[in-house]
């Protein structure tokens, strides 16, 4: 089973650059280097929005004991490091997905 660890995010508009390079070169390789997932998927919400920016991260997860030892060792200090430095300009909620199937078209290899 694939799990996925899902982090939607809406950030200001007059921090939006400068927060979306931090997490790129900072934030991401550092949960990505605690071992627990193998990928980052990042994507944009693609609508206007007039009280913000939201992003969704989904980080693919090998197993669910390596989730279970992010949230427990890793992700509080991480999601301090963000808290510290971008303090009330964002808020973000999370949530594990359960991959139940991909399906694929039938001229299309998995």
């Amino acid at each position: 089973m694939m799990l996925v660890y899902n982090v939607t995010v809406k950030v200001d508009h007059q921090i939006a650059d400068e927060w979306l390079e931090w997490m790129r070169t900072i934030h991401i390789p550092n949960v990505l280097a605690t071992g627990a997932f193998n990928k980052c998927r990042l994507s944009k919400l693609d609508m206007k929005e007039d009280d913000g920016v939201t992003y969704v991260f989904q980080y693919d997860c090998f197993s669910e004991d390596d989730l279970n030892r992010y949230m427990i060792h890793d992700a509080p200090a991480l999601q301090k490091e963000v808290i510290d430095k971008y303090a009330t300009r964002f808020v973000a909620f999370r949530t594990i997905l359960n991959v139940v199937e991909e399906i694929y078209r039938h001229d299309q290899q998995s």
